[in-house]
């Protein structure tokens, strides 16, 4: 049964699509406190906010079998991601879903404000008659200075082109002179973009870069008749320095729907001069609220029923959809790494895997971190998985490579995994057949064709006559079948990897160990593998 805690208000079609979901029962508890999220949050599999809700190191101090969280809308600083990568939670947002009613709702305070509508409401239901103050402005003709070209930031440019509006841009991450096929011109200097700017809306990521990236300079730069809009985070705007800008004179008008701290107690922008204030309703539609809700719902549930992932803010890198072949490689490569995990017990230093054929390119990062998994997992108790592989290696010092080669025409489709330990480096190679399933094809440079599941022995021995006689003389006599073996020669060496029907017990191994000829004796116990066809 599928936990899930739902701990902020969600729209009632969203509660009924998870209460109708075979396998999975839900908890509403709204309003809880930190302690009392923290207590709650182990007990579930998987949670849904919207920005009611913060998330803190503290609360996934003990994530308990937390997979993951859904936020109900875009925003996710209200959730620490360093904290839920490290426990190996995905968090996942909404990015469509309100990308309209907040584009709307930015030209919707964009001509209020322009157009003095509020203050003239106010006045004519004052009982007064004064059409003269106020006078507003009209968009068409005026230049919109778009920060950010994100989903909202282009559906607010093609609603103010819609206006007859000339629209610019900035963003730094995009790498293209113009944006909606060349509607928008970019600009690369800030304090260019802001000085040809009539308004500007703000639609950019709160990150450490962009926090106050207007504050005193910036309102300077502006046109005096220059209007504000804020319709993302407030922490974007040095609330303080647009407050003294506004009464000072220095531009014209502003409007805000987000704070630094909602709801805005004691905030200085309350008392600043024309200015309009709305209390966080960009996706505050009915639409828009049922269609993040429904989003939430949706997203959480692929990936704890399915694994499939979608909108994934904490981790890049991970395909949405998984094939019944990339699927059949996940497990490939756990299966390699467990082989190799009998060898990670001094510690690794470095890992890599590379990928040979072209259906496996955009798989190989995925690749990369499933086999952090089988490395690591015997050898620490955090719990691993895709979110969180990556990064506690980083932890450990242990670097992390991958390679995507194109197939060649004179090999088959493959996967290679290397270690790099204190005593030099191991390797396995694999790949998945055409019915499906997976086959090791060296390790070591040994070649061998095996099925990798159940009970393996590995045994790295000289290459002298009587060795498997004695091997299979010892198992024999202890009554232990020896259902598969494959054996591979290189210089003077060989490797036996022998398939069991049952586990050796110490006693067998130590007594192969210490005979004559026997270099190594490795032992690893893999699932059995479910019989399958073809995996296309």
């Amino acid at each position: 049964m599928i936990r899930i805690l739902v701990a902020d208000k969600l729209a009632p079609a969203g509660l009924e699509k998870l209460q109708n979901t075979e396998g999975v029962e839900i908890d509403v508890k709204i309003g809880l406190d930190p302690d009392q999220l923290a207590r709650e949050i182990p007990n579930f599999d998987g949670m849904i906010i919207r920005s009611g809700v913060t998330i803190t190191a503290e609360s996934l101090a003990n994530p308990g079998k937390l997979r993951g969280i859904a936020r109900a809308g875009v925003g996710v600083d209200n959730v620490d991601l360093a904290a839920a990568t490290a426990a190996g939670v995905l968090v996942m947002n909404t990015p469509d879903a309100n990308t309209v009613s907040t584009a709307e709702h930015t030209m919707a305070l964009l001509l209020s404000t322009m157009r003095r509508i509020p203050d003239a409401h106010a006045h004519v239901r004052s009982g007064a008659w004064k059409r003269g103050d106020y006078v507003g402005k009209q968009l068409s003709g005026k230049t919109l200075a778009i920060v950010g070209l994100g989903r909202v930031g282009q559906a607010v440019a093609r609603r103010a082109i819609g206006c007859d509006m000339r629209v610019i841009g900035y963003d730094p991450l995009i790498g293209a002179p113009t944006v909606l096929d060349g509607a928008v011109t970019l600009y690369e200097d800030f304090d260019a973009f802001l000085a040809d700017a009539d308004c500007v809306t703000l639609h950019a990521k709160l990150t450490d870069k962009t926090r106050h990236m207007l504050s005193t300079k910036q309102f300077a730069a502006l046109k005096s008749s220059a209007v504000v809009i804020n319709c993302a985070r407030g922490d974007l705007i040095d609330e303080s320095a647009l407050a003294d800008a506004l009464n000072n004179g220095e531009i014209a008008a502003a409007a805000v729907d987000v704070y630094s701290a909602e709801p805005p107690k004691d905030n200085p922008l309350l008392a600043a001069r024309n200015i309009v204030c709305t209390p966080h309703l960009g996706a505050s539609t009915e639409e828009a609220q049922l269609a993040v809700a429904m989003e939430a719902v949706n997203t959480l549930l692929d990936y704890l029923c399915n694994g499939e992932i979608r909108s994934a803010v904490n981790v890049v890198g991970l395909p949405s959809h998984l094939t019944d072949r990339d699927r059949a490689y996940l497990d490939l490569t756990m299966r390699m790494s467990d082989i190799l995990a009998a060898w990670c017990a001094e510690g690794i230093s470095g890992v890599c895997l590379t990928t040979c054929g072209d259906n496996l390119q955009t798989l190989c990062p995925t690749l990369a971190r499933q086999s952090m998994i089988g490395l690591l997992a015997p050898h620490t108790d955090v719990r691993l998985n895709l979110v969180n592989a990556a990064s506690v290696a980083k932890e450990r010092g242990i670097h992390i490579d991958y390679a995507a080669r194109p197939q060649q025409d004179d090999y088959f489709e493959n996967i290679q995994l290397t270690i790099k330990t204190r005593d030099g480096e191991h390797h396995v190679e694999g790949a998945v057949f055409a019915d499906g399933r997976p086959r090791i094809l060296a390790i070591d440079d040994y070649r061998m064709e095996l099925v990798p599941e159940k009970q393996l022995v590995l045994i790295f021995n000289d290459d002298r006559p009587g060795v498997i006689g004695l091997v299979g003389n010892l198992f024999g006599d202890r009554g232990i079948n020896i259902a598969d073996m494959t054996l591979s020669r290189r210089d003077n060496k060989a490797l036996m990897l022998l398939k069991l029907d049952q586990q050796p017990d110490d006693a067998i191994l130590t007594q192969l160990r210490n005979e004559d000829n026997i270099l190594s004796v490795q032992t690893v116990l893999l699932p059995s593998l479910v019989n399958s066809g073809s995996a296309t």
